[in-house]
């Protein structure tokens, strides 16, 4: 079973658009959807509503800066501190191109930085490629598989 990719996102039109543009990359990967930060971290740890989710982490995390609860910029923070999680990708996938953000998500462990484009096209691209990118070509850590073994 592959590794599913998480979307952390609160804006239910950025929502739609990604959602449409990773189904046009035809990737096989279901996309867990979450829409505030204390809900991915409620994923991730495997607690709350997730708690009987199966075993492994995501091929890649694509997450907003800007959540309601927990932003995101907290979620990379408690990612790259907790060992089962810390080799996770971690795109994110934001409008903010205010530079203090860009470094504190270096900063802080960030795989990629990504504006948001406005255009539609462009939007569909970007996030297909990133889908592609993270969840087929990208060559994961030894130990940590590209697949999920069913219960």
């Amino acid at each position: 079973m592959l590794k599913p990719i998480l979307l952390v996102e609160d804006n239910p039109h950025d929502l739609e658009l990604t959602l449409i543009a990773l189904s046009k990359s035809q990737l096989a990967n279901e996309v867990v959807v979450v829409r505030d930060g204390a809900e991915a971290l409620d994923y991730l740890h495997r607690r709350g509503e997730f708690a009987d989710r199966q075993l492994g982490s995501p091929a890649v995390i694509l997450l907003d800066l800007k959540l309601p609860k927990v932003d995101g910029l907290e979620v990379l923070k408690e990612i790259r501190q907790t060992e089962a999680l810390k080799a996770v990708p971690v795109v994110m996938l934001t409008s903010s191109k205010e530079e203090q953000d860009v470094v504190r998500s270096y900063q802080l462990g960030v795989n990629a930085y990504v504006v948001k484009p406005v255009e539609f096209n462009e939007f569909v691209r970007a996030i297909g490629d990133l889908g592609i990118f993270w969840a087929v070509l990208n060559e994961p850590p030894p130990g940590s598989r590209r697949y999920i073994k069913p219960k």
